[in-house]
């Protein structure tokens, strides 16, 4: 367009010079053709004149012309860039498109490729019991052949005794040897029967496992899942059954050491402590209660880890709102001791998320929490972070489990385990069902440990959650 421009006024401007030449010489012309015209007649108007006059209309015309020329060429000009910008946006939707069909496009290669791995695992699983039954063939057709040995060595004894009987024993012990004879050759004969029976019932046992195995793979993984959360889970049980619950408040008298305990894990950063690990702290006047500290990156408290699947994260309202699991291992920390670590001043809460191909990410947000009247409401201020944001559009959203569901959001429960700040049953959930393979079945995926933005091909393998003082982190970065 500005080169358009610029030819348009380059040629105006030189029809305007030849002009302006053609109006200054058309008199010398004029006195050189007529030298002695009388002067009477040189006052007035010529015909050069007269057609001096008509070029300059025509220059005027013309740079109109062009004038309008160029305002038509500029009208093209913006109607081609807006068609150009219409191309690109439609561009722009179908490389959007093209990404979403190769994101699909790569769950079902992934989806084909466990496919794949099933028919190996149950091909060898054929493969095997293939060769169990010829085996159990091969040991059926020895039995029987040891069985028939065993009937022609039992009649050439029984020729034998008979013929030894006859010359040497008396009548009634020879009654007796062939009873006798008749038990045992029996008992081997029974013997063999049961044998042989016990062997047929296991081939067609193997027949059937052969029959329904394609069925038992299906189920396999979730079975195995399940199971081993729930034998993992039981086993904490048991052995925690007996121990303190170490998420209680701490009711013994602290009077005279109320001011050595410390706000939290930044002020026992402050006062020098470098050790990572569990120390009882006493935010906000409240009463005291333990907590695992992080000391390396300025006191940050741990307020959820997981990471094992050893503690069960599917609990009710009280659970929640007071703590569960295992300070040094996978555990809550609960609402009420999060509140007042939240309620001391501006605080910093930190996601550090890990998948099982051990890429980690993070994010952070300022953040709030309202106290049990308001059902700990959580409000989130976006900051910093690797990881799609998937929690900033939870800000004003309360918590929410099974047994005490947020009005909104009541039938959460029914796809989701655990309890979460949930944003109309979205796929984020942190505190979901620990799985440690990848179900086949979407439904019992969306229950796993997610972060929407990450998808919900498979539940992540660690999670921890944290909090910090916003002055503790300014100064640590300063630091």
């Amino acid at each position: 367009m500005i080169l358009v421009g610029g030819l348009t006024m380059q040629v105006i401007i030189v029809l305007l010079l030849l002009g302006r030449t053609s109006f200054q010489s058309a008199p010398e012309d004029y006195h050189m053709i007529h030298p002695t015209s009388p002067p009477q007649l040189q006052n007035q108007p010529t015909a050069e004149t007269k057609s001096r006059f008509a070029m300059l209309d025509d220059v005027r015309l013309l740079a109109n012309g062009l004038l309008q020329l160029g305002q038509s060429l500029r009208e093209f000009v913006h109607k081609t860039k807006a068609q150009i910008n219409d191309i690109f946006q439609k561009l722009n939707i179908f490389d959007r498109s093209f990404y979403q069909l190769s994101v699909v496009t790569s769950e079902i290669k992934e989806e084909e490729e466990e496919l794949k791995n099933t028919t190996t695992f149950l091909k060898a699983n054929n493969e095997e019991i293939r060769n169990l039954s010829l085996e159990i063939n091969s040991k059926l057709n020895s039995i029987q052949q040891e069985r028939s040995q065993l009937q022609v060595q039992v009649g050439r004894l029984e020729d034998k005794l008979k013929g030894l009987s006859e010359s040497m024993v008396p009548a009634d012990q020879l009654n007796e040897v062939k009873s006798l004879k008749t038990s045992v050759f029996q008992d081997v004969i029974d013997t063999q029967e049961r044998t042989i029976n016990d062997l047929l019932k296991a081939m067609r046992e193997q027949q059937q496992q052969l029959n329904h195995q394609k069925t038992q793979i299906k189920t396999l993984e979730e079975t195995i899942s399940i199971a081993n959360f729930q034998d993992t889970n039981d086993k904490a049980t048991d052995s925690n059954s007996d121990m303190p619950d170490m998420f209680d408040y701490l009711t013994v008298n602290y009077t005279s050491m109320d001011k050595d305990l410390p706000l939290d894990c930044s002020d026992l950063f402050n006062k020098g402590q470098r050790n990572s690990g569990v120390y009882s702290i006493r935010p906000n006047q409240s009463e005291p209660f333990n907590v695992y500290c992080e000391l390396t990156l300025g006191g940050s408290t741990v307020i959820q880890h997981r990471k094992d699947g050893s503690i069960d994260f599917d609990q009710p309202w009280e659970k929640y709102e007071n703590g569960f699991g295992d300070l040094e291992g996978e555990f809550w920390l609960g609402l009420k001791k999060i509140h007042s670590l939240a309620s001391q001043s501006d605080s910093i809460i930190r996601f550090e998320l890990e998948d099982w191909k051990q890429e980690r990410w993070s994010v952070e947000y300022q953040f709030t929490l309202g106290g049990p009247q308001v059902y700990y409401t959580l409000h989130l201020i976006h900051m910093s972070d690797d990881l799609p944001d998937a929690m900033l559009d939870h800000t004003g959203v309360r918590f929410a489990t099974k047994d005490r569901a947020d009005t909104q959001h009541q039938n959460c429960d029914k796809h989701y385990t655990g309890g979460w700040w949930f944003k109309s049953c979205g796929d984020t959930n942190l505190n979901g069902r620990y799985l440690w393979l990848r179900s086949k079945g979407r439904s019992i995926r969306r229950k796993g440990i997610q972060w929407k933005p990450k998808g919900t091909s498979y539940s992540l393998k660690t999670t921890k959650i944290s909090i910090r003082h916003t002055s503790t982190a300014q100064s640590h970065s300063i630091n």
